[in-house]
């Protein structure tokens, strides 16, 4: 048997914002029926960054597959021309062990979180939502509005320019414009960017909360804080919201509820419910219009795998595919 060498070229004509959604959401509902096993984020800290191990098994929902991704976070990359995040993943067959690929796991990356975040604003947002807000305007945050335009009709974007050097806000701006013929709106108030929208989606590294104010109705997708002491979200909002959760075990440890939990601003009673039992309705969602909610998103191994796996069933027969005997 040989072992797939797939790159980040052959991933991209596959894992399109419209499939990573389906794949995503067929994972949480599977993880909220109790279909998957996935063991606690592992990580190993360097001075400029950090690894982290994610493994999962995903046995239900027309999945029976096995992985792990290897995944490092530097914030400074920029300087050395590299992304933030850069993954590989192994993609593994539970019946034998045997590794059945090897992917690049850097764009999966990004658009699997865009696709969770799509997922929590389907269950989660007001079902006529137009305007988005971005506080953050990086790679994530343009996976995050490719894969929502899948769920919502956005109208309008609203996008913070921190200051005057950000670089970012414009080419975001730019690139919505051209690509999904949206309003961009750039703007140096934060308040601005963030009340007044359907959808905020935060995906900064802070670790101290930027946004202060939001409106009634709307849904927060909170992506940035995916490790301990980070936070882009005044507890305050947090006490007012209903709080969903991709992972009980990772979001206490690293997610946007860390740094509140930790200072007893919020207590796990505040916790209404996770991603995967929302989907699979064993919970419910949003109730009312005027109802604030939020999505803790810490990035999970199911989303890893799954994407992984409809990567590996697309191009496993097609010719040209690199193949080698490891063994």
């Amino acid at each position: 048997m040989k072992t797939l060498i797939i790159t980040k070229k052959e991933i991209e004509k596959v894992l399109t914002p419209s499939v990573a959604n389906k794949a995503v959401e067929k994972a949480f509902r599977a993880y909220g029926l109790g279909q998957a096993d996935m063991p606690a984020k592992s990580y190993l800290y360097f001075e400029k960054g950090d690894l982290r191990s994610m493994p999962a098994y995903i046995h239900g929902q027309g999945f029976d597959i096995a992985g792990i991704k290897s995944v490092t976070v530097h914030p400074e990359n920029a300087r050395y021309n590299l992304p933030t995040v850069m993954a590989v993943i192994i993609l593994t067959d539970p019946k034998t062990g045997f590794p059945l690929a090897i992917m690049d796991g850097t764009y999966l990356t990004s658009i699997r979180t865009g696709a969770a975040g799509a997922v929590a604003a389907k269950y989660l947002s007001r079902k006529k939502a137009g305007i988005a807000g971005f506080v953050g305007a990086g790679v994530q945050a343009r996976t995050q509005l490719a894969c929502i335009l899948e769920v919502r009709k956005l109208k309008t974007v609203k996008v913070w320019q921190f200051n005057a050097e950000d670089r970012y806000a414009p080419a975001f701006k730019k690139w919505a414009e051209k690509t999904y013929k949206l309003e961009t709106i750039l703007s140096p108030d934060i308040d601005a960017v963030t009340t007044g929208v359907d959808i905020l989606i935060t995906t900064t590294p802070s670790r101290k909360a930027l946004v202060q104010k939001v409106s009634p109705g709307t849904h927060i997708n909170a992506i940035g804080a995916d490790a301990q002491g980070k936070q882009e979200i005044d507890p305050k909002i947090l006490k007012q919201a209903i709080i969903v959760i991709d992972d009980w075990y990772q979001a206490l440890h690293s997610g946007e509820i860390n740094v509140p939990l930790s200072s007893k601003q919020i207590t796990e009673k505040d916790i209404h419910a996770g991603l995967g039992d929302i989907v699979a309705g064993t919970e419910k969602g949003r109730a009312t219009d005027e109802e604030i909610t939020l999505f803790d998103s810490t990035g999970l191994a199911i989303q890893d795998v799954s994407c992984a796996y409809v990567v590996y069933q697309a191009l496993k027969d097609k010719p040209g595919i690199r193949q080698v005997a490891l063994y």
